[in-house]
C-alpha cells in the first residue's frame, strides 16, 4: 500500500502561484486536498481555475511580494474567505539578468533582495500569527542550488536564496513550540521558462554537470514540497532538501 498525503482542510498560499514551479506547487497541494490562494504579480486565473477542476476552493490574488501593505491584504483576503494559513509555499521570485560581480546594477540587486527575500519575510510575517493561533503551521521556501554553490554571473540570485535558508532555519527554531514547521526545497536545473532564460550553452553545461544528466521535472519538486507540507513530515523542520539530480555531488 502506498503512502497517501492528506491535507483536506487546510489552506495553502503559494506565491509566484500563476507559472512555473508556483503553479505546480499549488496544484500538486489542490490534488492532495488542500484550498489554495495562489498569489502573484501575473493573473494566476487560469490556475486558480484548474484547482477548483479539481474540486478545491481556490483565489487568484494579485500581490506583489516585495509590497508590504499589499502582501497583508492579500493574505487577509485569503483568510477571510478561504478560513486560515495554514501553509505558506514562498515560492516568488527572480532571475531575469546575469552580470559579473563588477558589473551588478545596484539598482536589481535591491530589487532582486526586495522580492526574492524580503517578500518571502514578509509572506511569513503575515501568516504566522494565523500559524500560531491554530498551533500548526507549514513554511516552505524555493531557494536554489545556486545559494548554496554560488552561480557565475549571479550574485544577487545566490545572496537571496542563501538568505532564504537563513530565513527558514531562524523560523524553524523559532515556530518549533508553536507547532510550526520551516523548510526549503533547493532545486537544481529544473525546467521551467526561468531555466530558459539561461544561454543555451550554459544550459548544456549545467545539465553536463548534474549527475542525472537531465532537467528536473518541476512535478519533482512540488511532490518533495507537497510532503514538507504534510502530517509525514511533522519532525522535519529547518532543513533544506536538495532536489538536484546530482548538480551538488560534483567533483574532478
Amino acid at each position: 500500500m502506498g503512502i497517501e498525503i492528506d491535507l483536506t482542510g487546510r489552506v495553502a498560499l503559494v506565491t509566484g502561484g500563476a507559472r512555473g514551479l508556483g503553479r505546480v506547487h499549488a496544484l500538486t497541494l489542490a490534488r492532495a486536498g488542500a484550498d489554495v490562494a495562489l498569489l502573484d504579480v501575473l493573473d494566476a486565473g487560469e490556475a486558480a481555475e484548474e484547482a477548483r477542476s479539481l474540486g478545491r476552493r481556490a483565489l487568484a490574488l494579485r500581490c506583489d511580494v516585495s509590497d508590504r501593505p499589499g502582501v497583508e491584504a492579500a493574505v487577509a483576503q485569503a483568510v477571510g474567505e478561504l478560513g486560515s494559513a495554514d501553509i505558506l509555499v514562498a515560492n516568488a521570485g527572480l532571475l531575469d539578468h546575469l552580470a559579473r560581480f563588477e558589473s551588478q546594477e545596484p539598482e536589481l540587486w535591491e530589487r532582486d533582495l526586495r522580492v526574492n527575500l524580503t517578500g518571502a519575510f514578509h509572506c511569513a510575517q503575515a501568516v504566522w500569527p494565523h500559524m500560531i493561533d491554530r498551533r500548526w503551521g507549514r513554511i516552505v521556501a524555493t531557494s536554489s542550488v545556486v545559494g548554496t554553490l554560488g552561480g557565475f554571473g549571479q550574485a544577487s540570485y545566490a545572496a537571496t536564496k542563501a538568505g532564504l535558508l537563513g530565513l527558514t532555519r531562524t523560523l524553524a527554531l523559532e515556530g518549533a513550540r508553536h507547532g510550526i514547521t520551516a523548510n526549503a526545497v533547493v532545486p537544481g536545473v529544473i525546467g521551467t521558462d526561468m531555466f530558459g532564460f539561461v544561454a543555451p550553452d550554459k544550459r548544456e553545461r549545467m545539465i553536463a554537470r548534474t549527475a542525472m544528466r537531465r532537467p528536473g521535472e518541476p512535478q519533482e519538486v512540488a511532490n518533495v514540497v507537497c510532503f514538507l507540507c504534510s502530517e509525514l513530515a511533522s519532525y522535519v523542520t529547518g532543513v533544506g532538501v536538495e532536489v538536484d539530480g546530482g548538480i551538488s555531488l560534483f567533483t574532478f
